[in-house]
């Protein structure tokens, strides 16, 4: 599988080159590009690469996206977006690319997340008057609260318990409804990512956990997302699609 990586020069992008350049679940590096500074043995554009490739990996900003999706759409080329902070404006742009070309598209790319969140429903349907703690933890230059891992989540569970509120923080005195899902936000040191679920009956104590510990498990997941994704067709797929698959 040859891969143009898109924000090499990036921190994350710099881990996903390595990886591909490694042979990374069969990956080879087509081509790394970074638009903004110099990274070396990159190209400054896209529109420089004139090679063949199987797929894009972008984890460059949200401000190249369309330049991103126009390129991926000229080029046919199956595109799988690790880049979050999306405004609206370029949500669009990536849905309308999705009717032309496959684009995988989430705001988490390691798998064991995407997994947890799966479990988490699967405890929420079992136990269904278990109140539900989620704890979200993340280094202390995160700017999020409360992560999107933690909503992915919250959402998750709340497929199925449809009346389910979230109480972000608990900054108000008073008793927790019946309801309501707390997600409390940690920001402190050079924490990865945790993400601790906690269901308690009243009689028992369910506890779901992840705990990230280095960054490059998102590359890894987006290289696995760009295998799963070179085999569909166009629409818009994310790790729900691709954990259905395993």
């Amino acid at each position: 599988m040859k891969v143009i990586v898109n924000g090499a020069g990036g921190h994350m992008g710099a881990i996903l080159r390595k990886l591909v350049e490694d042979g990374n679940q069969g990956s080879t590096l087509a081509a790394a590009v970074e638009s903004v500074g110099y990274a070396e043995g990159t190209l400054s554009s896209l529109e420089m690469f004139h090679g063949e490739a199987d797929c894009i990996i972008d984890f460059s900003h949200p401000a190249g996206t369309k330049v991103l999706v126009d390129f991926a759409v000229k080029r046919k080329l199956p595109l799988v977006i690790a880049t979050t902070g999306q405004e609206q404006a370029e949500l669009d742009m990536i849905q309308q690319a999705a009717k032309e070309i496959p684009v995988f598209f989430s705001h988490n790319m390691a798998l064991a997340a995407m997994l947890v969140s799966q479990l988490c429903k699967t405890a929420a349907k079992a136990f269904p008057d278990a109140d539900i703690e989620i704890i979200d933890i993340h280094h202390n230059r995160k700017v999020d609260v409360p992560s999107g891992t933690a909503l992915i989540i919250a959402n998750a569970i709340k497929e199925v318990r449809s009346d389910a509120t979230f109480n972000i923080g608990r900054p108000n005195n008073g008793k927790r409804t019946k309801e309501e899902i707390g997600i409390h936000a940690l920001r402190m040191g050079n924490v990865v990512g945790t993400h601790e679920i906690i269901f308690n009956t009243g009689t028992q104590v369910l506890t779901i956990k992840h705990e990230a510990l280095d960054r490059a498990m998102f590359a890894e997941g987006a290289i696995t997302a760009a295998a799963f994704l070179i085999q569909q067709k166009p629409g818009l797929y994310n790790m729900n699609d691709l954990v259905k698959t395993i």
